[in-house]
């Protein structure tokens, strides 16, 4: 048995910012862009200046919290401190469970792509993976998991080295495709065929958001920063806005750069016609090295970000379990590594248990964006809520215009939930009432001494609220529900509730005198600033 450790402070900002960008470049950049094409047209360049806009905001908003407070696995602790540990369980779970599967996602990828040099890997007419395939993902995991198991340099080195030639390849596809650009491409068919409800759903189903996802890695290693308050929110700025720069650029170069004859069909079919896009459209241009480039890149995309997810996801095991509402086993540290790896090695097991009964990449997307979605979501309410109750803790960034900022990005957060439509909104935000009501019926057994069952519910009793009224709108709404609520009187409807729900938990978090800012035992020795303040002293 290993002796328990601490975290290590080995991150620079260099590394922190790679893995921002390389978690952001996985999977989405190589299938969006004839998704996002077929649901919106040319206009789905307005949903990738959306989805970036969505995130950057959430991105800032995260920057106090991840400045004030570096965690290890702060995505589910920030809740956990502002409005207590019920609200940290559900948190907690649903971010283990996108991250998880994030890992898997990123391995299906890679072996589809694959699939283009070796058929062999994926059945013939499907995108499921032979034995041949599995072998190849689980390959795959075992090397995640050996790289970040001896420790979190080994993983920054080797991610690293990834990263540069993730992004020469996107960068060669854009120059590549801007020499056969059309410009007629953007009319011939319509700008916008289906309306602004393309542009809004191409954020959700067309993979926008879900491309954009790789913040919370960078807050889930929060523990292992060099200089935290400065590093993080560098990182979180810098890799949203050049992540956006380079999606923009991708999607006009893709518009344009298809052959015109391919539209005369218009673009509902454009997801089929190039399944995998810009090795399709370099195949279809004559420029054969570009799709040998393309496909190896895909390959390798991929696995970088599964690597990253792999990193991040025991990170999040961790601090829930620090919040007590889940295992204590999953707060050891490996003494020599200061890996968490018990953690790791639940995370290695749900990685591949979520690629045995595997669908396809696009079937998944539209899940995992909306679930992660919701972890986002909440990070505008623990500011507000925290400001108003711990209002003397150290902040090194600080928001401005948080009245505004705050209700705004939670206010599109939502939208993008409610986007993703009534088949992911019914079953998701439903489980998760069901996981509200499993905790009540359990919650005697729960650890939390320093704030009653009573409390909790009525601090967290404004997400349930979200949820309910989230799942009710969807159902009357027009993105596949009844269409009771038409377009855009939907979207209107559902920010004005957002906007009422985010002040409802804002103003719940949990007292002043029963907050818990406590450092870990097992944090590293380089403690931040919000730590040595009268008020942290006082909360301990």
């Amino acid at each position: 048995m290993s002796v328990q450790g601490k975290f290590k402070k080995q991150l620079s900002l260099t590394d922190l910012t790679f893995i921002g960008l390389g978690a952001i470049f996985g999977s989405g950049w190589l299938f969006a862009a004839s998704h996002v094409s077929a649901i919106a047209g040319p206009a789905g360049i307005l949903s990738w200046l959306l989805g970036g806009f969505a995130v950057l905001l959430l991105g800032i908003v995260y920057c106090e919290l991840g400045a004030a407070l570096p965690r290890a696995g702060g995505v589910v602790r920030y809740p956990f401190y502002s409005h207590g540990p019920l609200l940290g369980y559900l948190m907690g779970l649903i971010t283990l469970i996108a991250f998880s599967s994030l890992v898997a996602i990123e391995v299906v990828a890679s072996r589809q792509y694959a699939a283009a040099w070796f058929p062999g890997l994926t059945k013939s007419g499907s995108s499921d993976p032979t034995l041949l395939g599995w072998l190849m993902q689980l390959a795959l995991l075992c090397l995640f998991f050996w790289l970040n198991y001896r420790s979190v340099k080994t993983f920054a080195k080797a991610n690293n080295l990834i990263s540069v030639f993730k992004f020469v390849v996107p960068l060669l596809v854009i120059v590549v495709l801007f020499t056969f650009f059309t410009p007629a491409n953007f009319t011939s068919a319509g700008f916008a065929p289906f309306g602004l409800s393309g542009v809004e759903m191409a954020v959700s189903a067309g993979g926008v958001i879900f491309a954009y996802l790789g913040l919370t890695p960078i807050i889930s290693v929060a523990s292992e920063v060099h200089n935290p308050q400065r590093t993080i929110p560098l990182a979180l700025i810098l890799s949203v806005l050049l992540s956006t720069a380079i999606y923009v650029l991708l999607q006009v170069a893709f518009l344009g750069g298809i052959p015109s004859q391919m539209l005369s069909g218009g673009w509902a079919d454009m997801g089929k016609a190039l399944a995998l896009p810009y090795r399709d459209i370099a195949l279809a241009l004559g420029v054969v090295w570009l799709a040998w480039l393309v496909v190896a890149d895909a390959v390798i995309s991929p696995s970088g970000c599964g690597n990253i997810y792999m990193n991040a996801t025991p990170r999040v095991v961790y601090g829930w379990a620090q919040t007590g509402t889940f295992f204590k086993l999953f707060t050891r540290i490996d003494a020599e590594s200061g890996i968490p790896r018990p953690a790791l090695w639940l995370t290695f097991g749900l990685s591949v248990f979520w690629t045995l009964p595997f669908p396809s990449w696009e079937a998944l997307i539209n899940v995992v964006s909306a679930a992660l979605m919701l972890s986002y979501a909440v990070a505008p309410v623990s500011v507000a809520a925290l400001r108003r109750s711990a209002p003397a803790l150290p902040r090194p960034f600080r928001v401005r215009g948080l009245s505004l900022m705050g209700p705004l990005s939670f206010i599109i957060a939502a939208l993008i939930v409610y986007w993703s439509g009534w088949a992911t909104v019914s079953w998701l935000l439903s489980l998760q009432i069901v996981l509200f009501v499993i905790y009540l019926m359990c919650g005697r057994w729960v650890p939390t001494a320093h704030i009653s069952l009573r409390q909790q519910v009525r601090c967290s009793a404004w997400l349930i609220g979200f949820y309910a009224v989230t799942i009710l709108l969807s159902w009357l709404g027009s993105f596949g529900g009844l269409g009771v609520i038409g377009h855009p009187l939907d979207t209107l409807v559902v920010a004005a509730c957002a906007l009422a729900i985010y002040y409802w938990g804002a103003a719940t978090g949990v007292p002043a005198h029963q907050l818990q800012l406590d450092t870990d035992e097992d944090e590293a020795t380089e403690v931040a600033p919000a730590e040595h303040s009268p008020l942290h002293a006082q909360l301990r």
